[in-house]
């Protein structure tokens, strides 16, 4: 059974890899044009030389523009669309992809209702939370999850979060949360990098649920944020 568990998630992040390289290598397709005629294409990801240097930060990507041009600025946003690297719908085999209105009752009906079972996961480094998360969600940063015996007190705090403990050599996972993961949007690795992480502990994927949108699309919707320190 063991093996059956590490063979489908090995295949599933081997999916998810594979599918990751088709924004770098494009995809060619044959398109059917209006008079009937064809075309040939190539889908690919078109990213301008000045993109290069837009740094991956709080005041980049969350700090634009936000007014639009031709309808009132309150009913438009606009948002840095070509940085980081664009995430499968699917993470892993048995990893549920959520989207708004699931976040939405996962906090109403779940978190708020039940707090020792359930939790919301900003996966984010803190710098990124502070500047605003989710209302709800606890900051785990991805990068605090592998244990370190200089910090030991980070990965303590984990355990504690999200209901796991160590017992012997091993980890149980007999009363561990369900958690709900997010980072800054569709092309951001870092909550995937958390549950890389938490799936190699031994986390229940069952017990794993992936918010692909994330703060960017969170925000495109209109929804409410909270800045933590604030």
């Amino acid at each position: 059974m063991r093996f059956i568990l590490v063979l489908s998630f090995w295949v599933g992040a081997l999916l998810a890899e594979n599918l990751s390289t088709l924004q770098y290598t494009g995809v060619q397709t044959t398109h059917v044009m209006s008079d009937g005629s064809t075309k040939e294409v190539l889908i690919e990801r078109t990213i301008s030389p000045s993109c290069n240097s837009v740094g991956i930060n709080t005041e980049a990507v969350f700090s634009g523009n936000y007014a639009g041009k031709d309808v009132p600025a309150e009913c438009q946003k606009s948002f840095v669309t070509t940085v980081g690297k664009i995430q499968p719908m699917i993470f892993a085999p048995g990893i549920m992809t959520v989207g708004e209105l699931e976040v939405l009752d996962f906090i109403k009906n779940k978190v708020n209702v039940s707090p020792n079972a359930y939790i919301l996961v900003d996966a984010r480094k803190r710098d990124w939370y502070e500047q605003m998360t989710i209302p709800g969600s606890v900051n785990i940063p991805f990068d605090e999850i592998e244990y370190d015996a200089s910090i030991p007190e980070d990965f303590d705090r984990i355990q504690k979060l999200l209901g796991f403990k160590k017992v012997g050599e091993k980890y149980d996972f007999t009363h561990a949360k369900t958690a709900l993961l997010f980072c800054n949007g569709p092309w951001c690795a870092q909550s995937g990098l958390a549950m890389t992480q938490l799936l190699k502990l031994g986390y229940p994927k069952e017990k794993l649920l992936w918010y692909r949108g994330g703060l960017q699309d969170w925000l495109l919707f209109g929804l409410s944020v909270v800045k933590p320190h604030s």
